[in-house]
């Protein structure tokens, strides 16, 4: 692969979203704010994102460090002296190793046999003066300047490096900006460490304003082919995983595998007052007189961006799951889902109500609680767990609620309010006055650097278990990230629907 020059210097090579699904072996593909795949909002909690970041001393921490493979750059462009010649022949040997190894950089870290150092790498141009990283949760988006890189002086060489557990996965992207004289009308660069300009220090409140406006520049790593679908159509991110993140077996588009079938349907709703558009997967025939099924929200994204489909051909060609019928509504747009989602009973009636009855009345649907699952992710998440407890029979017996945003709550505005971590949450509250729903399972999947929104996730998983619940929660060594939440749905929905 031949690395990228500046690529604020010229539109990227398009690149079509993959998926959550690379090559057989390879790494998975996965907004709350660019360039995260799930919510597009973004807010802060005193001072700090409420969904970011591990406890204190939690061996996930995530912490930048120096990089080996730079060290050994600099040390090898510091022997040769001040000889140019010696110095771009290094270089390209450099960026040769790079372009055959792929980024970020994974090296082992000395007596630390659990994490890895890993580089993220840019290469620059002449007029490069400032690259951010946007990584899912790892970075501090209240401080921008905690993802910008370091240059190698006098070099094209641009770097940062997280010392991370072995088991981490997650997306990104990188936005790089030009100095303003080879970049007409463009504002202000912001330093960044290394950059080699010392003077003219900007006040914090600046710099972050600069970077935010940096940031829907962003594009994939050139660097690295694994890619992955953003929501609403963003360009796509880049992925990565260390050598012990979970194996996702089903992942991968396989040849030789059985397919399904997805159509797209329309579907008029009373309870929303509108048309919503659904996917629906069936799986590859014979079928058995009646067929499981899962409710996934956010169908747009699972199946118009990140083909999931060959995610559910896999599990029914392994025998993992039931033959299993998915119904995957359309979000339509951030504002109407921001509008539907929650713990409304309004889409509650539309999927229980509306959804299963349309579909069963033309398909083979068993009706049997403990065969239907509903899912989603994020708002999402929460959504689906309201659905478990607001139905109003008892349609849907399992529940997956991935990273739920549990700090919705009626009344709430646009974006995620303040103070989201303090006291009990809303549907905490909902799960704990409202009379137990027999036969209810749940799953609560959550990513270990979402901060908060873990911490509430283990809060809700210990209520439901004092109330007699049968729940089970995971965490992942990953944030809010579609590369993440399709291999823990895929073992949920292994354990839920088990032949």
């Amino acid at each position: 692969m031949t690395p990228c020059a500046d690529a604020a210097h010229h539109a990227p090579d398009p690149v079509a979203p993959s998926g959550p699904y690379p090559a057989p072996g390879g790494t998975p593909a996965g907004r709350d704010a660019v360039p995260y795949a799930a919510v597009p909002h973004a807010a802060v909690l005193d001072g700090r994102e409420p969904a970011r970041g591990t406890p204190d001393g939690h061996s996930a921490a995530a912490r930048r460090v120096p990089s080996p493979r730079i060290a050994r750059l600099v040390a090898r462009l510091a022997a040769h002296g001040a000889d140019p010649a010696a110095h771009e022949a290094e270089l390209a040997r450099f960026w040769a190793e790079v372009a055959d190894s792929g980024t970020p950089l994974v090296e082992p870290l000395p007596g630390e046999p659990e994490h890895r150092a890993v580089t993220f790498l840019w290469r620059g141009g002449p007029g490069t003066h400032t690259v951010l990283l946007l990584a899912n949760r790892l970075i501090d988006r209240s401080d921008y300047t905690s993802g910008l890189l370091e240059r190698v002086p006098g070099t094209d060489v641009w770097h940062l490096c997280y010392r991370l557990r072995s088991d981490h996965r997650g997306s990104y992207r990188i936005a790089a900006d030009r100095d303003p004289a080879t970049r007409p009308g463009a504002p202000a660069p912001v330093p960044g460490p290394g950059s080699g300009s010392g003077e003219g220090a900007e006040e914090p409140s600046t710099a972050q304003t600069r970077l935010r406006a940096l940031v829907p520049s962003a594009v994939r790593d050139p660097l690295n082919p694994r890619t992955v679908a953003t929501r609403w159509h963003g360009p796509p991110g880049s992925v990565f995983a260390l050598p012990d993140a979970p194996p996702q077996p089903w992942a991968a588009r396989r040849d030789g595998v059985a397919r399904g079938t997805v159509a797209r349907h329309r579907l008029a709703s009373r309870a929303l007052d509108a048309e919503r558009e659904v996917w629906v997967r069936l799986p590859p025939r014979p079928w058995p007189a009646e067929l499981d099924v899962l409710i996934l929200l956010d169908g747009d994204m699972w199946f118009g961006q990140l083909g999931a489909e060959h995610l559910f051909d896999n599990l029914h060609a392994d025998g993992a799951v039931r033959p299993l019928a998915v119904l995957a509504p359309h979000a339509v747009d951030n504002p109407t889902r921001m509008r539907e989602f929650g713990g409304r009973q309004a889409y509650t009636d539309f999927l229980t109500e509306e959804l299963l009855p349309w579909a069963a009345a033309r398909l083979p649907l068993t009706a049997d609680p403990a065969r239907t699952t509903v899912a989603g992710q994020s708002l999402g998440g929460l959504t689906a767990l309201y659905a478990g407890l607001g139905q109003r029979g008892d349609r849907v017996g399992n529940v997956i609620g991935q990273s739920p945003s549990l700090w919705w709550h009626p009344g709430v505005g646009p974006g995620i309010p303040p103070h989201t971590g303090e006291g009990e949450q809303w549907l905490t509250r909902e799960f704990t006055t409202s009379p137990v729903r027999a036969g209810l399972r749940l799953r609560i999947d959550a990513g270990v650097h979402e901060g908060a929104m873990a911490t509430m996730a283990r809060a809700l998983h210990t209520r439901l278990r004092e109330r007699g619940y049968a729940v089970t929660h995971t965490e992942f060594n990953g944030g809010h990230d579609y590369v993440c939440w399709s291999g823990a749905l895929a073992d949920g929905l292994a354990a839920l629907h088990t032949p």
